[in-house]
Formats: structure tokens, sequence, C-alpha cells
């Protein structure tokens, strides 16, 4: 017997369609590429979208084309976000910090058509315009501009696409299982995949993280996505923005700390979202500015370990509750989020804590499993580590252009990542799996190394890598930046270790650096600290 409730198709249109009928006054802050700030409301979001994809119409620009963006957190990369895809296309966002030679590679393999672009990245654009085979039109993102229309043959310019618009221009019939997003990988081993995410999955995606234990997003709230719109659609923050009628903040081009701080109390934010590295900055910025962070309640923290003393130092001095999720491109992204059960409630800070440096449980739609070697399921005790595997209603199931799936034989996506799961479904990764150091046929978790060594208050940054060993295949190094004017030797550093890891499990080496090398997203590169780095060890035996 079939139901006899009414079916609509899960679309983005629908998610900007509700944020402008029943939020369309509220406000949509933006931080310019040249520092203004600009403001806009939902109401206006959704209108310059519609006149995107009727512009996008009269330029001939096919149903289902990808309509690839370089650009920061700003209003128009949001209306391009909504008005690409629900005008039928697919928005590809794209790194910019990524090499021309990659920029052209993933721009080529998706095939887009449109590249839009803030004035910021004109200097990447214009030098390979003759290598981007399938693109037929250039977007500046902004008003007309002699100056870069010189550089450039032929560029469009944003602003004056959307007077060719309609802002009344109806949304085409979408199949929920058409693309409405695309990203690529990193690309750190090879090239990089491209993932496309569905109408369906992005809504259902928009419900799932945003429950109650999720990112709790409401209508009440101040969100400011920092994690750039480039990185898996900005973490799905601007559809759950659009779904629960946030304020929303886009942060544009300047992340530094102060200017984070600055922003957070100018604006009134409640909420922001970013990765650890953003987050220590922030800190500092705090203090430097003076400002009291006074709006925000809570930060969601992902894209790498958590280190233990960033809970107490936002918590005691900001009342600030930071929140760890674990996701990657391929899972749209939210997978897990940390948030404690009401029998934690009774436990001291301390012992909470603890409980909030792993990734945390997954939300309603997506499940997860460790495996062995073989395969074979193991259990969920919080001690046994395995390979962790996820399916879901947001997790991809191929590749843009690849044959085949990427799922195991009973539809399982393995993320390359070696976790733990206790008895409550707490997830913690242990190591991504090509980080993860195999000395003498045990497993060094780098993660644990490098918690340890964040926490000396001497340390600012610090990751750790397998290097080749003559003897015990590899050993680990840790690669650290001491904290400014601080004073630490190797021996000191290494010291720290005692009693907090097995004698087996403490770094061979200490090399210092005065940075490490860091992704778009904040994440440390450990194949660049592996080439430099990995063979230290032979070059003292």
């Amino acid at each position: 017997m079939t139901g006899q409730m009414m079916y609509e198709q899960l679309s983005v249109n629908s998610l900007i369609d509700h944020a402008a009928r029943f939020h369309g006054a509220t406000e949509v802050v933006s931080v310019e590429t040249t520092g203004e700030v600009a403001r806009s409301t939902w109401g206006e979001v959704s209108a310059n979208a519609r006149r995107l994809a009727s512009a996008l119409d009269r330029l001939g620009v096919s149903p289902g084309a990808r309509v690839g963006t370089i650009a920061w957190n700003n209003r128009r990369h949001l209306e391009i976000y909504f008005g690409v895809a629900a005008g039928g296309r697919v928005t590809h966002t794209m790194n910019p910090r990524l090499t021309p030679e990659q920029v052209a590679y993933i721009a080529n393999h998706a095939g887009d058509e449109v590249l839009m672009f803030d004035a910021t990245f004109l200097p990447l654009v214009a030098p390979i315009r003759a290598h981007l085979d399938s693109v037929q039109h250039f977007v500046l993102l902004g008003a007309r501009d002699e100056a870069a229309a010189t550089k450039l043959d032929g560029l469009l310019f944003y602003d004056e696409l959307l007077e060719t618009g309609d802002p009344d221009h109806a949304w085409p019939e979408i199949d929920e299982r058409a693309a409405a997003a695309m990203c690529y990988t990193s690309g750190t081993t090879g090239n990089p995949k491209g993932v496309q995410y569905s109408h369906r999955a992005i809504v259902l995606h928009s419900i799932g993280g945003n429950q109650p234990d999720g990112l709790a997003l409401s209508a009440r709230d101040t969100v400011m996505p920092v994690v750039p719109m480039f990185h898996v659609n900005a973490w799905g923050v601007p559809y759950i923005a659009a779904q629960a009628g946030c304020r929303l903040v886009l942060p544009g081009p300047k992340l530094d700390g102060e200017s984070l701080a600055r922003l957070i109390d100018a604006e009134g934010v409640t909420i922001s979202l970013g990765v650890p590295t953003i987050w220590m900055g922030l800190l500092a910025g705090l203090e430097k500015t003076g400002a009291t962070a006074a709006s925000m309640t809570r930060t969601v923290v992902g894209g790498s370990a958590l280190p233990p003393s960033m809970i107490p130092a936002f918590r005691d001095k900001y009342g600030v509750d930071l929140v760890h999720a674990w996701g990657m491109t391929e899972t749209s992204p939210l997978g897990t989020l940390n948030q404690l059960l009401q029998k934690h409630e009774d436990l001291s800070e301390e012992e909470q804590a603890k409980i909030r440096l792993g990734q945390g449980r997954p939300p309603w739609g997506v499940d997860l499993r460790i495996v062995d070697e073989d395969g074979q399921v193991l259990p969920h005790d919080g001690e046994t580590q395995g390979a962790l595997q996820i399916r879901g209603h947001w997790i991809v199931e191929g590749y843009y252009g690849q044959s085949g799936n990427a799922l195991t034989e009973d539809g399982w996506f393995d993320t390359g990542d070696v976790a733990t799961i206790d008895a409550d479904g707490y997830m913690i990764i242990r190591d991504r799996s090509k980080d993860i150091i195999k000395s003498g046929g045990e497993w060094i978790s780098t993660v644990e190394l490098e918690n340890i060594a964040i926490a000396h208050p001497a340390i600012a940054n610090a990751a750790a890598i397998a290097a080749v060993h003559p003897k015990w295949d590899q050993r680990p190094v840790l690669i650290a930046v001491r904290a400014a004017e601080a004073e630490i030797s190797e021996d000191e550093l290494i010291g720290f270790y005692d009693g907090k890891v097995a004698s087996w499990q403490v770094p061979d080496r200490v090399v210092f650096v005065d940075e490490l090398p860091l992704g778009a997203t904040g994440k440390v590169l450990k194949n660049r600290l592996r080439e430099s780095f990995g063979e230290i060890l032979l070059e003292s035996a």
C-alpha cells in the first residue's frame, strides 16, 4: 500500500525559496575583496540568484553545465551557490591556492563552461586562459573594471551580467538526483578526484547536519563560516543557513585572527566554523585586539585534530563551547559531530573535555563501522582500531568521470582513516592510514604525538611524520614550530613525552622550523614534510 502524502523533489531551490519567503529581511553580511562590508538580505540573495540563472540561460549556458568559481566567502559567491544549482546547473568551486596547472587540470576535467572569479584571482586566471579548453565565458565578480578588461579578452562582469537577468525567473523542474554542486579532493597523492553532490544529498545533509545534536542553527543565530566556500560547500553552511533562516556573515579574504576577532564583535557572531589553525589565530587575535567575543557561544572545529589546550582556552576566558566535527569531501562533509549525552552532564569539565576531543557521533543519515585488513567488522569497544568506513544519504558513490563506484562490495565507503568507535557511537580518528607510523610491526598515532607537543606552552604547532628507519622500517619524527619568543631544545621536547606515551612511541628526532606548510583549508601538508624530512634518520644513521 502506498502512503497518501505529497511528494516533492528535494532541491536546492527549495532552500533559497524558503529563506526568501520566511526570512527575506534577515541580513547577509559580506566582507568584500576591497575590505568594504556590504549588507544584503536573503530576499536580495534570492532575487539575484534568479537573475543569475536567467542571465546564464541568455548566455546559452547548457542545462547541467558546470560553472566554476574561484572566490572567497562573499555575497556574490553565495548568489552563485543558489543561482547556478537552482537554475539547473552545477556549482563547481575551486581552491584558489592551487597551482595554475592544477586549476587548469580541474577545470578541464570537470568540463567547466563558465568560470567566475574574484578580482583577486585575475592574475591566476588570465595566464591559463589558453589552457582552459571547455570554458566559454569568463566572469569577474564585481562591477565593470576597465583595467581588468584589458587583461582578459571578452571578460564579462558579474554585476552587469545580473542586470540582464530576471529577478522573477522561474526555476526549472529539477530531478533531485541531478548534480547541484561539485568539489575536487585535495589530490595530495595523485590527481584530484571530482565529487558531485546531488540536490537530494544537499537537502538531506542540511536536515541531518542541523539536528539539535548537530550544528543546531536557528533563525536566532548569526553564523560565520570561516571554512572556505571552495572547500566542501563551506561544510554545507550556506545551505543550512538558508534552511534555518540564520543571519549570515561571510568574512571575505582576511582570515587572520585580528580581523576575525573584530568582525565577531562588530557583527555579533554566535557561531563560527573552521579548522584548528584558524582558532589558534583567533585566540591570539582576541588577546591582541582586546575583543571579547561576548556574542559567540560555540565554534565548530574540523579538518584536523583538535588540540587539547584549545577547549579550556575558549571555555574559561570567553565562554565559548568547542564542538569537534569530522568529515571529508566525499561525505558532504558532515560525518560526525561531538555533542555530549545526558549521562555526561554530571562529569567534571576536564572529563567532558576529554570526550570532546574525539570526533563524535554520526547524525541521523549516516552510519559508521571499522573493519580489519580482511574487511571483517571490528567491535565498537573504544579500543580496537580499524579502517573507518561510512555510508548514508550524503556519502559519495563514485567519482566524476570514473567508471564503477568507489564503494566496498557491501556498499560502504572507505575513508582512509584509522579509528576507534565506542559503545555509544563516539568515534575517534587515530590517524590517516597514509600518515600512521608503522614501526617494527606496531602502529604509532601521529595525532597523539602532535597533541602532546602542542600541549607544551613553548610549541605553537607541530606535525609528526613517519621517517624511514634502517631497522624498524619507520620511526616518528616531529616537526615543530616554537611559540613566539619561546625557547625549547630538542631534548627538552622529547623529554616532555616521558610518561605520556610508551617509550617506543616517543619521536626519535625533533626538527624546529619557522612554519609548517599548510593547504588552503589550514591542514598541514604532510606529504611535503615527508619529502623534506622522511630520510632524516638515514642521514644520521
